[in-house]
């Protein structure tokens, strides 16, 4: 049992949680929930043991093995299966204990440690460490490679991988899906549903929630309000708490007409739409969404476009990649005003490099881009955080699109994505994720777009600011094409959508709800693929035939290991580079001298520029990798 009574906990002046006090046992799955700085982070300080409270009683078991997701990116060259072992750590005292025990001849209690061995599962420790790096999206062959060659985000998987990888009796976890596609998130869910201890987790996905909690602990006015079931039972209860306040009626009864009115415009298209009953059933739960949410900071609106040509966009027998590596062939893809389309698929399939490719053209290889002389694209995608200008302010970003606008006009534009008073004049490089990724939506939206182009634009927004962008969506009248791993933002505002796999891009003919049985179906069929490899008969060969057979595959297969190495040294040189200018740019002096603004100007650009770089080399290693894997028997 975890217990908090009376708890207070304050960062210097500012109370963040005052009188808290819950209960939570084994089997409980809770989801912590808040507005950014609310103090979900220093709740969880304060269970690790690293932030004492300021008042109350905090009651944990000594016992009790507390696991949870390290922040820091590790760098070790180690296997990646070991580093997820290591999170068992009395598997790897034991084992410890077994060889110094081994290499003592006069140790008489050895047969103890194999006892405790067996009874901690330790011999299958690998075995579990590798099912958990499969679930989690890595290769097979990736589990004996050295810790370091991973890139960022899969750095991250395996810090998840460790943390699930402890027999823990408490698991925190602080956004556990900010670095996974879906397919992982489907099997995350399913793993936490069977774990038995006690779990909190802090979490944007409103569909992971739904999928895992009983309980949710919303942390709101400095207190911890506690409500039985998942998220969507949460949003209903509060909307009801809400509803009696009388000053929010009319908010509220505006925020239901705007989802109305797009119930009813999507009921008079059902016949049309693919995924109409779903859709529907969705839709009728909003009215009680919006209701839950109309004490929002964030409320925003797409400016109408200028211009709706009813042709947009098109890929006419194209082909997408990086140099002479092929992602996706044969695509057939033309983009018409209303359309709503998100693309689904595995982290490494393409669905990046086809929306770059509709975007500037970037990744076309071959084929014809067809843009229509009025279409305005607005495109969105992480990689562009890093191109703000980190010693302007965001009212600064905002004069470049909206020059003639006042002054105040720009204080309430900025204002409805949560920048208010002397915040709009602060130079935006020590802003956090969302608050860049706030403004570099606000810039977006400000230029009117009529197509817009959404690459994973809920990373690092909270809940209620991706309420109010999937509301600003709906109401949207251009066209969109989004990919996501949030399920109730591609629930809420495509009407189509397309399935990213083996090298093409195809129609997706059923519901979101589908996607993971249609994953499943496209595992049992590599699997059957690969047994029916293996009991294929093979011809007895003599001595010569089979080193002319392994010469032929080695020379088959020589071109993709050269891939593989050339693109490792590049990345090599590329991260090298990147550390060097960041090492630059945390040089605080070059800030506060007013002759070097261009420097900083050149370094951010350069920064930006070798990001990008590094963002392409290790797509192309991944689909260089992936091509020598399928090739090699």
């Amino acid at each position: 049992m975890l217990a908090l009574t009376n708890i207070a906990l304050r960062r210097g002046r500012k109370v963040l949680i005052e009188n808290a006090s819950f209960q939570i046992h084994a089997g409980q799955r809770m989801g912590v929930i808040g507005a950014n700085g609310s103090g979900k982070s220093s709740l969880f300080a304060m269970l690790l043991g690293e932030l004492e409270p300021d008042d109350g009683e905090l009651a944990i078991d000594p016992k009790d093995e507390i696991a949870h997701v390290a922040q820091e990116s590790p760098h070790g060259s180690g296997a990646a299966v070991d580093y997820v072992m290591d999170g068992d750590r009395e598997l790897r005292d034991v084992q410890a204990a077994i060889a110094q025990a081994e290499a003592d001849p006069d140790k008489p209690d050895v047969h103890l440690l194999y006892e405790r061995m067996e009874t901690i599962d330790g011999f299958t420790a690998e075995s579990r460490a590798s099912r958990l790096l499969h679930g989690l999206g890595f290769a097979a062959d990736e589990y004996t490679k050295p810790v370091k060659e991973f890139s960022g985000g899969w750095r991250m998987r395996l810090n998840l991988a460790r943390a699930l990888m402890c027999r823990s009796d408490i698991l925190l976890l602080d956004e556990p899906t900010n670095h996974l596609d879906l397919p992982a998130i489907l099997w995350l869910e399913r793993w936490l549903k069977r774990y038995e201890g006690i779990l909190l987790v802090v979490s944007h996905d409103r569909d992971f929630l739904d999928q895992i909690c009983t309980r949710i602990a919303h942390i709101e006015n400095e207190s911890i309000s506690l409500f039985t079931g998942n998220y969507s039972q949460f949003e209903k209860l509060r909307a009801e708490q809400l509803a009696q306040q009388q000053a929010m009626y009319l908010r509220q009864q505006k925020e239901i007409k705007h989802i109305q009115s797009y119930v009813d415009r999507f009921r008079y298209k059902a016949s049309k739409a693919r995924q109409a009953q779903s859709r529907i059933k969705m839709l009728e739960r909003m009215e009680h969404i919006a209701a839950a949410h109309v004490d929002s900071p964030f409320r925003f609106h797409f400016m109408e476009p200028k211009k709706q040509p009813q042709h947009l966009l098109g890929l006419m027998d194209a082909a997408v990649g990086y140099g002479d590596d092929v992602i996706l062939d044969k695509i057939e893809l033309n983009l018409s005003a209303g359309d709503r389309i998100g693309l689904l698929g595995v982290n490494g399939a393409g669905k990046s490099t086809l929306v770059k490719a509709l975007s500037t053209g970037s990744t076309l290889l071959k084929g014809e881009r067809i843009l229509s002389k009025d279409t305005k694209i607005g495109y969105f995608a992480q990689h562009q955080l890093e191109l703000l200008r980190p010693e302007e302010s965001p009212i600064d970003h905002l004069r470049d699109f909206a020059p003639d606008d006042r002054e105040q006009d720009h204080r309430n534009y900025l204002g409805r994505f949560g920048f208010s008073g002397e915040r709009i004049f602060e130079p935006v490089a020590p802003f956090s994720g969302g608050e860049k990724a706030r403004l570099v939506l606000a810039l977006m939206i400000r230029q009117g777009p009529n197509l817009l182009l959404l690459d994973e634009p809920t990373n690092h927004l909270d809940l209620e600011m991706r309420q109010a962008l999937s509301i600003a969506l709906i109401e949207y009248t251009g066209a969109l094409v989004v990919i996501s791993h949030d399920r109730h933002l591609l629930r809420s505002v495509c009407d189509e959508l397309l399935i990213v796999h083996d090298g093409i891009v195809d129609r997706f003919n059923r519901s979101l709800d589908d996607y993971p049985a249609w994953l499943k179906e496209q595992e049992d069929k590599a699997d059957q693929a690969a047994a029916k490899w293996q009991d294929a008969p093979t011809k007895s060969l003599n001595k010569k035939q089979q080193r002319q057979e392994q010469a032929r595959l080695r020379q088959q297969l020589k071109p993709l290991h050269d891939k593989v190495r050339e693109i490792d040294k590049a990345l090599a040189s590329s991260r090298s580079e990147l550390a060097k200018l960041e090492a630059r740019l945390a040089d605080e002096s070059i800030y506060t001298d007013p002759d070097r603004k261009d420097e900083v100007a050149q370094l951010v650009q350069d920064q930006a520029t070798t990001k990008s770089t590094i963002e392409s080399l290790e797509w192309e290693w991944l689909e260089a990798s992936e091509k020598l894997e399928q090739a090699t028997p």
